[in-house]
């Protein structure tokens, strides 16, 4: 008898198979980080209960009504009477199958479950603590309750185990093959990662490397207009995330958007650091990556001046740049976009979770032995900010069901991250989050120079997002505050990626324009225009207005100095280092 036929005839084999499986999809997730949030959990819990000590009062009211729904639960249960004791919140899909209301024992695992997150999260809400603190705790208590789902688990899945039943364990063969490919792979799959290929399915766009040095290559792009504008067009994209999120396929590449719109596109593609470069700093990123490629992209075009687009840390870098170009009278830059960026940082949104002196200090120690941040560990923060959606969906389907996840060409680019040098890295998450000194005038040199954002009067274009958690639209706001030269404020609808990437030819969604600037970022919500449609077509208008005369486009690649090196998308952005 094979093993799946037993599995089929004996529960009890099936029971410790299950049992089995679901030990290793625990292992996989704290592989992963998850065995941070239990850590984090107990911590804050312990914390909390201690302090509580002081006046029990809450903690028994919150147990005794506890108990008393509970008793509602199981009498409801014996007797089949009674509405439910507790319901799933509106588009909680977890519960969706029927079988979690109509069998009783799945209906009372499900109802046991939400009664205890209720409690966990009103003890949670009521703990009194300060801001910082409070906001901590609630995460992480969201993130053991998201975890702790019956869901997860294939005993206590009544959709599991009748897959399981139907398919005679093959679902369960097969959800351990894919448990075992992404232990391999060191992350979840989210998506069918064998049906993409830079260059053949994403990033497509056809251009040239140009340019490069030990930080980033510089690609130059074929132009689809027989004439593009005279002051070229040079894209910044962040160094945490790869750059093909602005050229996916050509139906939704910002890229290629940009060339149809008749202009001379160059795009920084940056390097994947490994250990070997843990000594690349902030600085380096600034002098030897933006205003070398700036330099590089008016060499090329023989244009005096450039328009650069950028974007969340590449943004960050540009302001950075900026500060330093204004201090040397260096007017190349015509005009800036920022998309989703932040330059004040005292409130870095959902992220402020994960930033605190004592949780820095120790990812810090780990960066610095290992000589960069590795690129999972940011993928998984992001992630564990919509664990249902992000994580644990996956974990059901993938492992317990043994489906493959379909191709998505936004999942395959969260799934391969870039890393951090360990030395660019502990500038950033301590200069910028924990002490906020980019937004002080003068509170940081860069490249030999004082940053003063005020000084810098460059005509400045801000897109950010309502529902971005990475770079809250009201922090990316200040900027607006901060700078002194023309600006234009645009808030699109949805969030950090979806709100960027946004394609003009689809016309979905919508955006606000024209509030009041100067006096917050409330009054101007309520003093702006909603108008329908992407961004993209605002923008483009307005970067027209920017991009001096048209000229011949470029016939080549390049120049006589800077010839072509290899075809876009390069090397640089297919290095994977797990």
């Amino acid at each position: 008898m094979d093993k799946n036929s037993k599995m089929a005839t004996d529960p009890q084999e099936f029971i410790n198979y299950v049992n089995r499986e679901t030990n290793k999809i625990l292992e996989m997730y704290s592989a992963t980080g998850g065995d941070d949030i239990f850590k984090q959990f107990t911590t804050s819990w312990t914390e909390l209960a201690t302090r509580s000590m002081e006046d029990p009062t809450l903690w028994i009211k919150a147990i005794t009504e506890f108990q008393q729904a509970q008793m509602s639960l199981w009498q409801n249960m014996f007797t089949g009477a009674g509405n439910p004791v507790v319901a799933p919140k509106p588009g909680d899909r977890r519960f969706q199958n029927e079988e979690w209301s109509k069998n009783p024992v799945f209906d009372y695992i499900k109802q046991s479950y939400l009664l205890s997150s209720k409690m966990l999260t009103e003890m949670s809400a009521n703990a009194k603590l300060s801001d910082a603190e409070q906001q901590k705790l609630d995460f992480y208590t969201q993130q053991f309750i998201d975890a702790m789902s019956p869901t997860n688990f294939a005993v206590t899945n009544p959709e599991v185990l009748n897959q399981a039943i139907e398919s005679k364990g093959q679902s369960l063969i097969d959800g351990l093959k894919n448990l075992l490919g992404d232990i391999d792979k060191g992350h979840i799959s989210m998506t069918d990662e064998s049906a993409f290929e830079l260059g053949k399915d994403l990033a497509t766009t056809e251009g040239a490397v140009v340019f490069q040095n030990d930080i980033f290559q510089l690609l130059h792009y074929k132009p689809l207009t027989e004439q593009v504008h005279e002051k070229p067009l040079l894209i910044v994209p962040p160094s945490i995330n790869k750059f093909y999120i602005l050229d996916l396929q050509p139906h939704n590449s910002y890229v290629r958007y940009c060339l149809e719109q008749g202009h001379n596109v160059f795009l920084i593609a940056w390097v994947n650091p490994s250990k070997e470069m843990r000594d690349l700093t902030w600085d380096d990123y600034i002098e030897d990556g933006i205003l070398k490629a700036t330099a590089v992209t008016k060499e090329i075009t023989g244009s005096d001046k450039v328009n650069a687009v950028a974007w969340c840390v590449g943004g960050t870098m540009m302001a950075s740049a900026l500060a330093i170009m204004t201090n040397r009278k260096d007017t190349s830059i015509a005009s800036a976009t920022f998309l989703t960026t932040l330059t004040d940082f005292s409130d870095p949104g959902d992220l402020r979770v994960f930033i605190d002196e004592y949780q820095v200090k120790q990812l810090e120690s780990k960066v610095n032995k290992e000589g960069f941040l590795h690129g999972r560990e940011l993928s998984t923060s992001f992630n564990m900010l919509r664990a249902n959606d992000l994580i644990w969906s996956y974990v059901v389907n993938n492992y317990l069901k043994g489906q493959t996840p379909p191709p998505f060409d936004i999942l395959y680019w969260n799934s391969d991250p870039t890393n951090l040098p360990a030395a660019m890295y502990t500038f950033y998450i301590n200069k910028m989050y924990l002490e906020n000194k980019l937004v002080e005038p003068n509170g940081l040199t860069i490249c030999g120079e004082p940053i003063d954002l005020s000084k810098i009067k460059t005509p400045c274009y801000f897109l950010s997002t309502i529902e971005d958690h990475i770079a809250p639209w009201k922090s990316t706001f200040a900027a607006t505050e901060k700078f002194t030269g023309s600006m234009e404020f645009v808030l699109g609808a949805s969030g950090h990626v979806a709100g960027v990437i946004n394609p003009a030819s689809k016309n979905r969604r919508h955006y606000w324009i024209k509030g009041e600037l100067g006096k917050g970022p409330d009054h101007w919500l309520e003093t702006a225009e909603q108008q329908e449609g992407s961004w993209w077509s605002h923008w483009s208008e307005w970067i027209k207005r920017r991009g001096g005369k048209k000229v011949d486009a470029p016939a080549d690649y390049g120049n006589a100095t800077h010839k072509a090196i290899e075809a876009a998308p390069g090397s640089y952005v297919k290095a994977r280092l797990d």
